[in-house]
């Protein structure tokens, strides 16, 4: 036993599936099964080709319409210059603009090594600088000679 919906959505009641399938030949649709865990299963009678085209053109449009971001890098030194900093400052922004997360790479070189709190501070100040435009996502962390944060759009 089934539960039927016939062409115009009207509900049948519970139907044998042999009635089902010959009333959808009469009707020249298919049956097709669209809740199967429910009890008793739920069947109706449509023309599947039509059927499987909606569900494909919705399919794409859940897609068209999802954001997709990307997570574009920064890199910079400890000792960066006033320019340097400013030219990077206004790449952050416009990929921020753009909808995109910025990963700051923080690289120290030799015995910069030594002075990680410098490359602190630079993160920190990056940090004021883009407060409203951007949030933390990741917190500045040292991987290796590397420090990184990433940061997100508000």
């Amino acid at each position: 036993m089934i539960q039927l919906i016939n062409a115009e959505g009207d509900n049948q009641g519970e139907i044998s599936v042999a009635d089902a399938i010959e009333l959808a030949k009469d009707a020249g649709l298919d049956l097709v099964e669209i809740a199967p865990n429910s009890q008793p299963p739920v069947c109706k009678i449509l023309d599947f080709g039509k059927y499987k085209y909606q569900a494909q053109k919705k399919a794409s449009e859940a897609r068209k319409r999802q954001k997709t971001f990307d997570v574009k890098e920064i890199k910079m030194r400890p000792n960066i210059d006033v320019h340097d900093y400013d030219v990077k400052m206004r790449n952050m922004r416009r990929f921020f603009d753009e909808g995109d997360k910025v990963k700051v790479t923080l690289r120290f070189r030799g015995r910069e090594m030594a002075h990680q709190e410098l490359g602190i501070q630079l993160l920190n100040r990056v940090r004021e600088d883009v407060d409203t435009l951007a949030k933390v996502e990741a917190e500045p962390k040292l991987e290796g000679r590397q420090m990184i944060m990433v940061l997100a759009p508000r």
